[in-house]
C-alpha cells in the first residue's frame, strides 16, 4: 500500500511545483534580465541591444511554432474523428 504525502501534494499545488515553466516564461525572464543590465560602455550597450533583438526573434519564432502545433493538433483531432466514423 502506498502512502500519500499530503505535504508534498499541498506544496506542489500551492507553489505550482508540479508544472515545468513554459518557453514564454523563460523568454520573459531573459527579457527582464536584459532590461535590468546597465551597460558601462558602448560595446556593452550594443551587445545588450543585439541580445534583445535576438530574443525578439526567438519570441516570434516560438509564437509561430505554437500556432503550427495548434493547427497540427486540430488536424490530428479531425483525422481521429474521421477514423472513428
Amino acid at each position: 500500500m502506498t502512502m500519500v504525502d499530503l505535504n508534498r501534494m499541498t506544496r506542489e499545488f500551492l507553489l505550482g511545483e508540479s508544472k515545468k515553466p513554459s518557453v514564454e516564461t523563460y523568454i520573459q525572464s531573459i527579457s527582464e534580465t536584459l532590461n535590468a543590465i546597465m551597460p558601462r560602455s558602448q560595446r556593452d550597450t550594443r551587445r545588450v541591444e543585439i541580445a534583445k533583438s535576438n530574443l525578439h526573434e526567438v519570441r516570434r519564432h516560438c509564437r509561430k511554432m505554437q500556432e503550427q502545433i495548434k493547427v497540427l493538433e486540430e488536424q490530428v483531432h479531425v483525422l481521429e474523428e474521421n477514423k472513428e466514423k
